[in-house]
């Protein structure tokens, strides 16, 4: 069994989904501290005039809290209207700014709940079916070191397989988790490219960007274009 971690983002880029794609099962790491001006709560959409960042604030966010402990502001007018003006004049814009919105104005406003409604959100649209769990409501030790705590998840859930981010290359080694019975691996995304209906092709957007030129089956293959090694 496939397991890979990540912090909770909001709409990342489609890296982020080719991870939750290469797993058997994806674990939400909100246990861990919310990391101040990074991509939890912002990403970047396409909108006429070119790139422009959209942000969900965070009331009293910071560093030394946890990321289950804060919750997004309801005030999400500005960001609807960003992605309205960006892509309203998009292909799949009918089928997916309703998603979209259903998710940015879900009840629940904690950053964890908002983030995993996304993403199963996204993956039922795409005709996938995905398994989440949420790390702050599992039991297991968590006073060991990261990489520890990783491999003491993959016990948990009887995982034999670890996949993580290419940032991870420099934390963590393969030898440490082949010596605790985990094979860890790599996701390296192949180059993604698509129609954005105007000039320059502008990489690494938010999904839903990708979502909005995109039919379901070309999204589900972009998804695929990636090697673990």
């Amino acid at each position: 069994m496939k397991l890979a971690v990540m912090q909770p983002y909001l709409f990342p880029y489609i890296g982020y989904f080719q991870l939750i794609y290469a797993a058997d099962l994806f674990l939400l790491y909100d246990d861990v501290s919310y990391i101040k001006q990074g991509y939890i709560n912002r990403n970047r959409v396409l909108s006429p005039n070119g790139e422009v960042r959209f942000i969900v604030p965070v009331p009293g966010a910071s560093s030394n809290k946890l990321i289950s402990g804060l919750y997004f502001s309801t005030d999400v007018v500005k960001v609807l209207k960003t992605f309205e003006q960006s892509y309203s004049r998009a292909p799949y814009f009918e089928a997916v700014y309703p998603l979209i919105r259903q998710v940015i104005e879900h009840e629940d406003r904690s950053i964890t709940s908002v983030c995993l409604k996304s993403f199963e959100a996204i993956f039922s649209y795409l005709g996938l079916d995905k398994q989440f769990k949420k790390t702050s409501e599992l039991d297991y030790e968590r006073t060991e070191s990261a990489r520890n705590r990783l491999i003491t998840l993959c016990h948990k859930f009887e995982a034999d397989c670890y996949i993580n981010a290419p940032g991870g290359r420099s934390l963590y080694s393969k030898s440490d988790f082949a010596a605790h019975g985990v094979e860890l691996k790599f996701i390296h995304s192949l180059p993604v490219k698509y129609q954005q209906g105007r000039g320059e092709f502008v990489p690494n957007l938010s999904i839903i960007d990708v979502l909005m030129h995109c039919s379901q089956e070309k999204v589900v293959s972009l998804m695929k274009q990636y090697e673990l090694n």
